[in-house]
Protein backbone atom coordinates (compact mmCIF):
# COMPACT_ATOMS: atom_id res chain seq x y z
CA UNK A 1 0.00 0.00 0.00
CA UNK A 2 1.30 3.47 -0.88
CA UNK A 3 2.24 5.38 2.30
CA UNK A 4 -0.55 7.79 3.62
CA UNK A 5 1.98 10.77 4.69
CA UNK A 6 2.77 10.50 0.32
CA UNK A 7 4.55 14.32 -0.79
CA UNK A 8 1.01 14.60 -3.10
CA UNK A 9 -0.65 15.73 0.32
CA UNK A 10 1.70 18.96 -0.13
CA UNK A 11 0.23 22.29 -0.77
CA UNK A 12 3.17 22.87 -3.13
CA UNK A 13 2.44 19.33 -4.83
CA UNK A 14 1.51 19.32 -8.66
CA UNK A 15 -0.19 16.73 -11.15
CA UNK A 16 1.01 16.36 -14.16
CA UNK A 17 -3.04 15.90 -15.54
CA UNK A 18 -3.70 18.49 -17.94
CA UNK A 19 -5.15 22.06 -16.56
CA UNK A 20 -4.69 20.55 -12.74
CA UNK A 21 -2.28 23.52 -11.77
CA UNK A 22 -4.13 26.28 -13.36
CA UNK A 23 -6.08 28.36 -10.72
CA UNK A 24 -8.78 29.29 -12.59
CA UNK A 25 -10.07 25.59 -12.90
CA UNK A 26 -9.84 25.20 -9.38
CA UNK A 27 -9.17 21.50 -9.29
CA UNK A 28 -5.80 20.91 -8.85
CA UNK A 29 -4.33 17.60 -6.53
CA UNK A 30 -5.22 18.88 -2.99
CA UNK A 31 -8.90 19.24 -4.50
CA UNK A 32 -10.48 15.98 -5.87
CA UNK A 33 -14.09 16.31 -5.77
CA UNK A 34 -16.46 13.15 -6.13
CA UNK A 35 -18.70 12.76 -9.33
CA UNK A 36 -20.85 10.67 -11.14
CA UNK A 37 -20.79 10.69 -14.81
CA UNK A 38 -20.93 9.38 -18.23
CA UNK A 39 -18.15 10.04 -20.95
CA UNK A 40 -19.10 9.41 -24.57
CA UNK A 41 -17.47 5.96 -24.43
CA UNK A 42 -19.68 4.83 -21.81
CA UNK A 43 -23.27 3.77 -21.46
CA UNK A 44 -23.01 3.84 -17.53
CA UNK A 45 -22.87 6.19 -14.88
CA UNK A 46 -19.22 5.85 -13.08
CA UNK A 47 -18.17 6.77 -10.00
CA UNK A 48 -15.19 10.08 -10.48
CA UNK A 49 -12.95 12.48 -8.67
CA UNK A 50 -11.72 16.20 -10.88
CA UNK A 51 -8.29 16.86 -11.79
CA UNK A 52 -7.83 19.45 -13.81
CA UNK A 53 -9.61 19.88 -16.80
CA UNK A 54 -9.99 15.79 -16.97
CA UNK A 55 -12.30 13.32 -14.30
CA UNK A 56 -10.42 10.50 -13.45
CA UNK A 57 -12.92 7.59 -13.51
CA UNK A 58 -12.61 5.36 -10.61
CA UNK A 59 -15.10 2.51 -12.10
CA UNK A 60 -11.83 2.28 -14.77
CA UNK A 61 -9.24 2.34 -12.14
CA UNK A 62 -11.18 -0.18 -10.03
CA UNK A 63 -10.90 -2.55 -12.88
CA UNK A 64 -7.91 -2.48 -14.45
CA UNK A 65 -5.66 -2.88 -11.44
CA UNK A 66 -4.86 0.58 -10.53
CA UNK A 67 -6.16 0.21 -7.17
CA UNK A 68 -4.96 -3.18 -6.39
CA UNK A 69 -2.85 -1.77 -3.45
CA UNK A 70 -5.56 -0.74 -1.17
CA UNK A 71 -8.20 -2.81 0.45
CA UNK A 72 -11.01 -4.51 -1.15
CA UNK A 73 -13.82 -3.42 0.00
CA UNK A 74 -12.58 0.58 -1.01
CA UNK A 75 -11.89 -0.79 -4.77
CA UNK A 76 -15.67 -2.60 -5.09
CA UNK A 77 -17.04 0.92 -3.79
CA UNK A 78 -15.54 2.37 -6.80
CA UNK A 79 -17.20 0.38 -8.97
CA UNK A 80 -20.69 1.54 -7.69
CA UNK A 81 -22.30 4.50 -9.67
CA UNK A 82 -22.86 6.47 -6.44
CA UNK A 83 -21.01 7.62 -3.47
CA UNK A 84 -23.04 5.76 -0.34
CA UNK A 85 -20.84 2.52 -1.00
CA UNK A 86 -17.86 4.58 -0.10
CA UNK A 87 -18.85 6.97 2.53
CA UNK A 88 -20.45 3.83 4.23
CA UNK A 89 -16.54 2.43 4.90
CA UNK A 90 -16.04 5.43 7.28
CA UNK A 91 -12.93 8.32 7.17
CA UNK A 92 -10.02 5.74 7.31
CA UNK A 93 -11.25 4.21 3.86
CA UNK A 94 -12.08 8.07 2.29
CA UNK A 95 -8.15 9.19 3.45
CA UNK A 96 -6.91 6.13 1.92
CA UNK A 97 -8.57 6.32 -1.69
CA UNK A 98 -7.60 10.02 -1.68
CA UNK A 99 -4.15 8.92 -0.60
CA UNK A 100 -4.02 6.84 -3.62
CA UNK A 101 -5.54 8.73 -6.12
CA UNK A 102 -3.51 11.55 -5.36
CA UNK A 103 -0.17 9.24 -5.47
CA UNK A 104 -1.37 8.64 -8.95
CA UNK A 105 -1.89 12.03 -10.48
CA UNK A 106 1.18 13.71 -8.64
CA UNK A 107 4.06 14.36 -10.40
CA UNK A 108 6.67 13.16 -7.40
CA UNK A 109 4.62 9.56 -7.59
CA UNK A 110 7.34 7.56 -9.79
CA UNK A 111 5.03 5.34 -11.71
CA UNK A 112 6.30 2.42 -13.73
CA UNK A 113 5.20 3.06 -17.62
CA UNK A 114 3.19 0.62 -17.30
CA UNK A 115 0.90 2.08 -14.72
CA UNK A 116 0.76 5.82 -16.21
CA UNK A 117 -0.44 4.65 -19.24
CA UNK A 118 -3.61 3.10 -17.52
CA UNK A 119 -3.82 5.94 -15.35
CA UNK A 120 -4.21 7.94 -18.73
CA UNK A 121 -6.80 5.20 -20.11
CA UNK A 122 -8.90 6.28 -16.90
CA UNK A 123 -8.68 10.27 -17.55
CA UNK A 124 -11.87 11.17 -19.87
CA UNK A 125 -12.50 15.29 -20.71
CA UNK A 126 -14.43 16.88 -18.04
CA UNK A 127 -16.79 19.22 -20.90
CA UNK A 128 -17.91 16.18 -22.35
CA UNK A 129 -19.23 14.05 -19.14
CA UNK A 130 -22.72 13.48 -18.71
CA UNK A 131 -23.59 14.06 -15.01
CA UNK A 132 -25.72 12.22 -12.74
CA UNK A 133 -26.32 12.75 -8.63
CA UNK A 134 -23.19 12.06 -6.82
CA UNK A 135 -25.52 10.14 -4.11
CA UNK A 136 -28.68 8.41 -3.25
CA UNK A 137 -30.48 10.92 -0.79
CA UNK A 138 -32.22 9.18 2.17
CA UNK A 139 -33.01 12.39 3.77
CA UNK A 140 -33.17 16.07 3.62
CA UNK A 141 -32.92 18.76 6.38
CA UNK A 142 -32.73 22.71 5.67
CA UNK A 143 -31.20 24.59 7.94
CA UNK A 144 -31.49 28.41 9.35
CA UNK A 145 -27.80 29.08 10.32
CA UNK A 146 -27.15 32.50 8.64
CA UNK A 147 -28.10 35.10 11.86
CA UNK A 148 -27.80 37.76 9.22
CA UNK A 149 -30.12 36.57 6.61
CA UNK A 150 -32.38 35.74 10.07
CA UNK A 151 -32.02 39.13 11.37
CA UNK A 152 -32.95 40.96 7.46
CA UNK A 153 -35.70 38.88 6.91
CA UNK A 154 -36.80 39.39 10.48
CA UNK A 155 -36.89 43.05 9.56
CA UNK A 156 -38.96 42.74 7.22
CA UNK A 157 -41.66 41.14 9.02
CA UNK A 158 -41.00 41.63 12.25
CA UNK A 159 -39.74 44.63 12.46
CA UNK A 160 -40.09 44.96 16.64
CA UNK A 161 -38.66 41.59 17.11
CA UNK A 162 -36.35 40.70 14.11
CA UNK A 163 -34.54 37.58 15.66
CA UNK A 164 -37.29 35.34 18.01
CA UNK A 165 -35.89 34.54 21.09
CA UNK A 166 -34.90 30.91 20.67
CA UNK A 167 -32.71 31.68 17.50
CA UNK A 168 -29.48 32.07 19.89
CA UNK A 169 -29.80 28.88 21.14
CA UNK A 170 -31.50 26.43 19.04
CA UNK A 171 -30.28 25.06 15.52
CA UNK A 172 -33.57 25.79 13.66
CA UNK A 173 -34.07 23.63 10.52
CA UNK A 174 -37.10 21.40 9.23
CA UNK A 175 -37.36 18.47 7.02
CA UNK A 176 -37.57 18.56 3.27
CA UNK A 177 -38.04 16.47 0.04
CA UNK A 178 -35.57 14.53 -1.68
CA UNK A 179 -38.18 13.60 -3.93
CA UNK A 180 -37.77 17.31 -5.19
CA UNK A 181 -33.93 17.50 -5.72
CA UNK A 182 -32.44 17.93 -8.70
CA UNK A 183 -28.99 18.17 -10.47
CA UNK A 184 -27.95 21.66 -11.99
CA UNK A 185 -28.95 22.48 -15.18
CA UNK A 186 -32.07 20.80 -13.98
CA UNK A 187 -35.31 23.33 -15.13
CA UNK A 188 -37.41 24.50 -12.48
CA UNK A 189 -40.91 25.09 -12.98
CA UNK A 190 -42.60 27.53 -11.40
CA UNK A 191 -44.80 26.43 -8.74
CA UNK A 192 -48.43 26.79 -7.82
CA UNK A 193 -50.11 27.50 -4.86
CA UNK A 194 -52.11 29.72 -2.43
CA UNK A 195 -51.04 32.23 -1.12
CA UNK A 196 -52.67 35.32 0.89
CA UNK A 197 -55.63 36.91 0.20
CA UNK A 198 -55.69 40.90 -1.26
CA UNK A 199 -58.39 41.79 1.59
CA UNK A 200 -58.98 40.11 4.90
CA UNK A 201 -62.42 38.96 3.81
CA UNK A 202 -61.81 37.44 0.39
CA UNK A 203 -60.57 33.61 -0.55
CA UNK A 204 -56.88 33.03 -1.08
CA UNK A 205 -55.57 32.62 -4.80
CA UNK A 206 -54.24 29.61 -6.00
CA UNK A 207 -51.90 30.86 -9.31
CA UNK A 208 -48.35 30.39 -10.26
CA UNK A 209 -46.11 32.29 -7.66
CA UNK A 210 -44.83 35.67 -8.16
CA UNK A 211 -42.60 35.72 -5.77
CA UNK A 212 -39.77 33.43 -7.19
CA UNK A 213 -36.69 33.30 -5.45
CA UNK A 214 -33.28 31.49 -4.77
CA UNK A 215 -31.19 30.90 -1.68
CA UNK A 216 -27.47 30.66 -1.67
CA UNK A 217 -26.47 27.61 0.46
CA UNK A 218 -23.91 24.65 1.16
CA UNK A 219 -25.30 21.20 1.15
CA UNK A 220 -23.28 18.88 3.71
CA UNK A 221 -23.55 15.42 2.77
CA UNK A 222 -23.21 12.55 5.76
CA UNK A 223 -20.85 10.13 5.50
CA UNK A 224 -21.24 8.49 8.73
CA UNK A 225 -24.35 7.10 10.13
CA UNK A 226 -25.43 6.83 14.09
CA UNK A 227 -28.02 4.58 15.58
CA UNK A 228 -31.23 5.10 16.64
CA UNK A 229 -30.81 6.91 19.91
CA UNK A 230 -27.57 7.36 20.39
CA UNK A 231 -26.70 11.30 19.84
CA UNK A 232 -23.74 12.60 17.88
CA UNK A 233 -21.67 14.29 20.54
CA UNK A 234 -20.40 17.69 19.20
CA UNK A 235 -16.98 16.77 19.26
CA UNK A 236 -16.92 13.47 16.70
CA UNK A 237 -19.51 15.21 14.95
CA UNK A 238 -17.23 16.45 12.23
CA UNK A 239 -16.50 12.89 11.53
CA UNK A 240 -19.36 12.28 10.46
CA UNK A 241 -19.52 14.49 7.59
CA UNK A 242 -18.30 13.34 4.23
CA UNK A 243 -18.02 16.55 1.58
CA UNK A 244 -19.91 19.55 0.60
CA UNK A 245 -21.45 20.75 -2.59
CA UNK A 246 -23.17 24.10 -3.56
CA UNK A 247 -27.20 23.90 -2.94
CA UNK A 248 -30.36 26.30 -4.35
CA UNK A 249 -33.06 25.51 -1.94
CA UNK A 250 -35.65 27.36 -4.40
CA UNK A 251 -38.71 29.47 -2.62
CA UNK A 252 -42.33 30.85 -3.55
CA UNK A 253 -42.13 33.61 -1.20
CA UNK A 254 -45.87 34.38 -1.50
CA UNK A 255 -47.11 30.87 -0.92
CA UNK A 256 -44.69 30.19 2.12
CA UNK A 257 -45.79 33.27 3.59
CA UNK A 258 -48.84 32.39 3.44
CA UNK A 259 -48.47 28.65 4.62
CA UNK A 260 -45.77 29.17 6.99
CA UNK A 261 -47.80 29.71 10.38
CA UNK A 262 -47.74 27.64 12.60
CA UNK A 263 -45.87 24.91 11.49
CA UNK A 264 -43.34 25.92 9.18
CA UNK A 265 -42.58 25.62 5.34
CA UNK A 266 -44.18 23.50 3.15
CA UNK A 267 -45.57 23.72 -0.44
CA UNK A 268 -43.23 27.32 -0.87
CA UNK A 269 -40.25 25.20 -0.16
CA UNK A 270 -40.36 21.76 -1.31
CA UNK A 271 -41.04 22.08 -4.95
CA UNK A 272 -37.37 21.68 -6.07
CA UNK A 273 -33.98 22.05 -4.64
CA UNK A 274 -30.92 21.73 -6.52
CA UNK A 275 -27.63 20.53 -5.54
CA UNK A 276 -24.09 20.95 -8.00
CA UNK A 277 -23.01 17.77 -9.25
CA UNK A 278 -19.53 17.87 -7.68
CA UNK A 279 -19.22 17.17 -4.00
CA UNK A 280 -15.75 18.69 -2.11
CA UNK A 281 -14.63 16.36 0.44
CA UNK A 282 -14.09 17.58 3.84
CA UNK A 283 -10.34 16.45 3.85
CA UNK A 284 -9.84 18.96 0.87
CA UNK A 285 -10.97 22.49 3.24
CA UNK A 286 -8.76 22.29 5.77
CA UNK A 287 -6.56 25.26 4.83
CA UNK A 288 -9.94 26.92 4.31
CA UNK A 289 -11.41 26.50 8.26
CA UNK A 290 -12.32 28.99 10.11
CA UNK A 291 -13.25 29.75 14.10
CA UNK A 292 -17.21 29.83 14.44
CA UNK A 293 -18.77 33.00 14.37
CA UNK A 294 -18.21 34.72 17.27
CA UNK A 295 -21.20 35.59 19.94
CA UNK A 296 -22.05 39.11 20.37
CA UNK A 297 -22.66 40.42 24.04
CA UNK A 298 -26.12 40.31 23.76
CA UNK A 299 -26.24 36.90 22.68
CA UNK A 300 -25.86 34.01 24.49
CA UNK A 301 -23.27 31.26 24.66
CA UNK A 302 -24.25 28.42 22.89
CA UNK A 303 -25.25 25.08 25.41
CA UNK A 304 -22.69 22.33 26.72
CA UNK A 305 -23.94 20.16 23.87
CA UNK A 306 -23.24 22.55 21.05
CA UNK A 307 -20.09 23.62 22.23
CA UNK A 308 -16.59 21.84 21.44
CA UNK A 309 -13.15 23.65 21.88
CA UNK A 310 -11.92 22.32 18.56
CA UNK A 311 -14.91 23.16 16.93
CA UNK A 312 -15.09 26.81 18.30
CA UNK A 313 -11.75 27.11 16.72
CA UNK A 314 -11.64 25.62 13.30
CA UNK A 315 -15.17 25.05 12.60
CA UNK A 316 -16.69 27.00 10.01
CA UNK A 317 -15.37 27.37 6.48
CA UNK A 318 -13.73 30.09 4.75
CA UNK A 319 -15.67 29.92 1.66
CA UNK A 320 -16.78 32.69 -0.69
CA UNK A 321 -20.07 32.13 -2.71
CA UNK A 322 -21.41 33.94 -4.70
CA UNK A 323 -24.97 34.41 -7.00
CA UNK A 324 -25.27 35.30 -10.93
CA UNK A 325 -28.26 35.86 -12.89
CA UNK A 326 -28.43 36.12 -16.76
CA UNK A 327 -32.02 37.01 -18.00
CA UNK A 328 -33.24 35.46 -21.51
CA UNK A 329 -32.42 38.77 -23.21
CA UNK A 330 -29.09 39.03 -21.81
CA UNK A 331 -28.62 35.36 -23.28
CA UNK A 332 -29.75 37.16 -26.54
CA UNK A 333 -27.87 40.21 -26.00
CA UNK A 334 -25.11 37.74 -25.27
CA UNK A 335 -24.12 39.92 -21.88
CA UNK A 336 -22.76 37.49 -19.29
CA UNK A 337 -24.37 36.91 -16.28
CA UNK A 338 -24.19 39.55 -13.68
CA UNK A 339 -23.49 39.23 -10.09
CA UNK A 340 -25.95 39.65 -7.59
CA UNK A 341 -24.12 39.26 -3.97
CA UNK A 342 -21.23 37.57 -1.93
CA UNK A 343 -21.07 36.29 0.85
CA UNK A 344 -18.38 34.35 2.94
CA UNK A 345 -19.20 31.02 4.66
CA UNK A 346 -17.18 31.74 7.81
CA UNK A 347 -20.40 34.40 8.41
CA UNK A 348 -22.58 31.03 9.70
CA UNK A 349 -23.90 31.37 13.30
CA UNK A 350 -24.03 27.76 13.50
CA UNK A 351 -21.10 25.24 12.33
CA UNK A 352 -21.65 21.84 10.37
CA UNK A 353 -20.89 20.13 13.57
CA UNK A 354 -22.99 22.62 15.68
CA UNK A 355 -25.77 21.21 12.72
CA UNK A 356 -25.16 17.69 13.20
CA UNK A 357 -24.91 17.35 17.11
CA UNK A 358 -28.19 19.37 17.19
CA UNK A 359 -30.11 17.20 14.37
CA UNK A 360 -28.81 14.08 16.74
CA UNK A 361 -29.09 15.25 20.27
CA UNK A 362 -32.88 13.81 20.67
CA UNK A 363 -31.87 10.31 19.39
CA UNK A 364 -32.27 11.08 15.79
CA UNK A 365 -30.48 8.28 13.43
CA UNK A 366 -28.75 9.98 10.44
CA UNK A 367 -27.89 8.25 7.61
CA UNK A 368 -25.22 7.23 5.57
CA UNK A 369 -26.42 9.92 2.00
CA UNK A 370 -28.27 12.27 4.00
CA UNK A 371 -28.04 15.43 3.00
CA UNK A 372 -28.24 18.74 5.78
CA UNK A 373 -28.06 22.19 4.08
CA UNK A 374 -27.15 25.66 5.94
CA UNK A 375 -30.20 27.10 4.96
CA UNK A 376 -29.91 30.49 3.26
CA UNK A 377 -25.94 32.35 4.17
CA UNK A 378 -26.10 36.11 4.11
CA UNK A 379 -23.53 38.67 5.17
CA UNK A 380 -23.41 41.28 7.53
CA UNK A 381 -23.98 44.22 4.37
CA UNK A 382 -26.50 44.45 1.83
CA UNK A 383 -24.48 42.95 -0.88
CA UNK A 384 -23.78 39.64 0.80
CA UNK A 385 -27.50 38.94 1.29
CA UNK A 386 -28.52 35.69 -0.31
CA UNK A 387 -31.80 35.78 -1.78
CA UNK A 388 -33.79 38.40 -3.60
CA UNK A 389 -36.13 38.36 -0.76
CA UNK A 390 -32.94 40.45 0.83
CA UNK A 391 -31.85 41.90 -1.71
CA UNK A 392 -35.16 43.82 -3.24
CA UNK A 393 -36.61 44.07 0.37
CA UNK A 394 -39.63 41.57 -0.48
CA UNK A 395 -40.13 43.07 -4.12
CA UNK A 396 -40.20 46.61 -2.71
CA UNK A 397 -37.07 47.68 -4.14
CA UNK A 398 -36.43 45.83 -7.68
CA UNK A 399 -32.70 45.19 -8.66
CA UNK A 400 -31.68 46.51 -12.15
CA UNK A 401 -30.20 44.13 -14.86
CA UNK A 402 -27.04 45.49 -17.61
CA UNK A 403 -30.39 45.41 -19.95
CA UNK A 404 -32.27 47.76 -17.86
CA UNK A 405 -35.11 44.89 -17.02
CA UNK A 406 -36.07 45.39 -13.09
CA UNK A 407 -36.20 41.96 -11.06
CA UNK A 408 -38.41 41.63 -8.01
CA UNK A 409 -38.43 37.95 -7.89
CA UNK A 410 -37.65 35.83 -10.79
CA UNK A 411 -39.52 35.57 -14.17
CA UNK A 412 -39.57 33.00 -16.74
CA UNK A 413 -36.35 32.59 -18.50
CA UNK A 414 -33.89 33.52 -15.57
CA UNK A 415 -31.25 31.52 -15.31
CA UNK A 416 -29.50 31.53 -11.66
CA UNK A 417 -26.02 30.38 -11.17
CA UNK A 418 -24.40 29.68 -7.78
CA UNK A 419 -20.17 29.93 -7.90
CA UNK A 420 -17.81 29.35 -4.60
CA UNK A 421 -14.40 28.87 -3.83
CA UNK A 422 -11.71 28.68 -1.45
CA UNK A 423 -8.11 30.64 -0.94
CA UNK A 424 -6.03 30.52 1.36
CA UNK A 425 -2.32 31.65 1.42
CA UNK A 426 0.39 29.18 0.47
CA UNK A 427 -2.37 27.22 -0.89
CA UNK A 428 -3.59 26.18 -4.27
CA UNK A 429 -7.17 27.75 -5.03
CA UNK A 430 -10.15 25.17 -5.24
CA UNK A 431 -13.54 26.18 -6.94
CA UNK A 432 -16.40 24.50 -5.97
CA UNK A 433 -18.68 23.03 -8.91
CA UNK A 434 -21.19 25.36 -10.53
CA UNK A 435 -25.08 24.91 -9.13
CA UNK A 436 -27.57 26.23 -12.19
CA UNK A 437 -31.27 26.16 -13.01
CA UNK A 438 -33.57 28.29 -15.14
CA UNK A 439 -36.79 29.27 -14.62
CA UNK A 440 -39.66 27.83 -17.19
CA UNK A 441 -43.56 27.93 -16.42
CA UNK A 442 -45.24 24.48 -17.25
Amino acid sequence: MMSQAHPSTSPHAESWVFGANNPDLGLPLQHLPYCVFQSIDSNQPHLGVGIGACILDLFVCAETGLFDHIPADIVTACSFPALNPLMDLGPKAWATLRSEIQALLSTSTPLSSDRRLRTEAALVTAREAIFSAPVFIPNYTDFYSSIDHAERVGMLFRPDQPLLPNYQHVPIGYHGRTSSIVLSGTSIQRPKGQSKPVRSEAQPGFAPTTSLDYELELGLYIGQSNPLGTPIPIERASSHLFGISLLNDWSARDIQSWEYQPLGPFLGKNFATSISPWITPISALGPFRSPAAPRLHHLAESLPYLLCRSDQHAGNLNLILEVFLVSLEMKKKSIAPVRLSRVCARDLYWTPAQLIAHHTSNGCNLQVGDLLATGTISGPDHASAGCLLELTSNGTQPITLPTGESRAFLVDGDEVILRGYGEASGHPRIILGECRGTIHSG
